[in-house]
């Protein structure tokens, strides 16, 4: 959107606690299966609306000759959608193509990935909340360019007017008088006066579209933490406290994402030395409750990740003080629950692999290999875990995943829930996959616990792409002989 109110308008970045899906890291990532093909998709929604996406998708394996992506908005369907792009091939890269995606609405979206080729056909159905996050500057040599050519049709008309009144209808060669020359002025001026009113109504107009485009920047619902403590145990009520909730216009109900209507993560702040995954059960339409563990008092960051049924997903943001825990079990507990106390965060610690003990015995390896960590390049972080007497160890799916990971950097800009299969919702995948007009298509490769699991698998690894420099800490959770297990570790990004 463009402004001319303040030359050039600013960039208006909301604060990272405003994203959507997660917190300040809004790239989406998938790795999976277009039917017979093993592909990377990397979606770069626009922060303007309308704006361009940009898509990435690369072929880890076979060839294809062909690659289109397409986006389908969830209310019009594949049926409602525009015609396929077709993707183009990266210069110097094998088995990566590129594309470029017009987004038209704020919205839940999916970006369809379509693969031709030796294996026959293949698609991938990655789901993509787009919303309105920024306000863009218009370019200086664009808004000088525009000034000029303004201001040439002004005096152009001007002139064109003038000209008409006062020659128009004189004999070839004659002089016009000064009575038409006197019109000529006059109609001149009242020209002038003409276009400063439709110059001035359109100023106003405009500054009103782009008023109304801030007023509709993304803001997530807003929510309240309270804790209520009993002499046996702290429940943590959370409430959406947002007049837009059920009134938005593109409003829909949550729904379960593997299995339930809210992720909750707790992180202590501000040494992230305390870490919970939790699970919170839905008291009325806007009220959810849950108990707490037996963290250690404090402040704590809240991030609620919750799909509504239109496929999109967003994080809801707090915070909460949670006085000191009372002694014994937590009754009520959902058997997914989890937390972890580690040390404050601090320097990462040196060496291609870092390793992470386990409660409960064993533990978690970060393969991080020598190269440094870079904001903005795309990485895999690939983790192994090992028993207690150091041979790999058997992971059981939890919640329907062979890990899940939490990343937040240390000011809290950055937070994201990831999956081995990527950072997109697996609720929102459902939703576009159940488009009649892709029939069975569009639920291959669904079978997410699955994914890339050989027997007695006992490494995972998940695609991301830090979004800024800066320290951050990895929570990386796995599920072993019914338990689940939580490897902490600590990374400095630069740019």
């Amino acid at each position: 959107m463009r402004g001319h109110r303040t030359p050039p308008l600013l960039l208006i970045l909301l604060v990272a606690l405003v994203s959507w899906g997660h917190v300040g890291s809004p790239n989406v990532f998938f790795d999976g299966a277009a039917g017979p093909y093993p592909v990377r998709v990397i979606v770069r929604p626009p922060m303007v609306i309308p704006g361009l996406a940009e898509v990435t998708v690369r072929l880890k394996e076979g060839n294809a000759q062909r690659v289109t992506v397409q986006p389908v908005q969830w209310k019009a369907g594949a049926k409602g959608a525009p015609p396929p792009d077709v993707a183009e091939p990266v210069a110097g890269e094998t088995g990566l193509w590129t594309a470029r995606l017009w987004i038209m609405t704020a919205s839940s979206y999916s970006v369809q990935v379509r693969l031709t080729g030796e294996a026959g056909d293949g698609l991938a159905v990655v789901p993509v909340a787009t919303a309105r996050t920024a306000t863009l500057p218009m370019q200086r040599p664009l808004g000088v360019a525009l000034a000029v050519a303004g201001l040439v049709l002004f005096f152009g008309v001007l002139s064109l007017v003038g000209a008409a009144v006062r020659e128009s209808v004189l004999p070839a060669g004659e002089a016009p008088s000064p009575r038409r020359r006197r019109l000529a002025l006059g109609a001149a001026g009242l020209t002038a006066a003409f276009l400063v009113l439709v110059l001035t109504g359109g100023w106003k107009w405009w500054n009103a579209v782009e008023t109304q485009y801030r007023e509709r920047l993304y803001q997530p619902y807003r929510i309240t933490a309270a804790v209520r403590s009993e002499p046996a145990a702290r429940t943590l009520r959370l409430a959406i406290a947002d007049p837009r909730w059920g009134n938005d216009r593109d409003w829909a109900p949550l729904m379960p994402d593997h299995g339930k209507l809210m992720h909750l993560f707790l992180v202590r702040e501000p040494g992230l030395d305390a870490f919970a995954h939790l699970h919170p059960v839905r008291v009325d339409d806007v009220t959810f409750d849950v108990p707490l563990p037996p963290l250690p008092a404090g402040r704590y960051g809240i991030y609620a990740d919750v799909v509504q049924e239109s496929g999109f997903a967003q994080t809801l943001v707090q915070t909460v003080d949670l006085p000191a825990a009372p002694e014994g079990p937590v009754p009520g507990a959902d058997p997914d629950d989890s937390f972890r106390l580690s040390a404050p965060l601090g320097p990462p610690a040196a060496g291609a692999t870092v390793e992470s003990p386990l409660d409960g015995g064993g533990t978690m390896v970060w393969e991080r290999g020598a190269a440094p960590l870079s904001a903005g390049r795309e990485v895999d972080l690939r983790f192994s875990v090992r028993d207690a007497a150091g041979q790999p160890a058997s992971l059981e799916p939890y919640m329907g995943m062979l890990s899940h990971a939490a990343i937040r950097r240390d000011d809290g800009e950055v937070f994201v829930h990831l999956h081995p299969v990527g950072s997109f919702s697996m609720a929102s995948q459902e939703v576009f996959a159940r488009d009649p007009a892709l029939g069975h298509a569009g639920h291959a490769g669904m079978d997410h616990a699955a994914h890339g699991r050989p027997p007695a698998v006992s490494a995972v690894s998940f695609p991301y792409e830090f979004p800024r420099p800066g320290r951050y800490r990895i929570w990386v959770q796995v599920k072993r002989e019914g338990r689940v297990a939580t490897g902490v570790f600590d990374a400095v990004v630069g740019g």
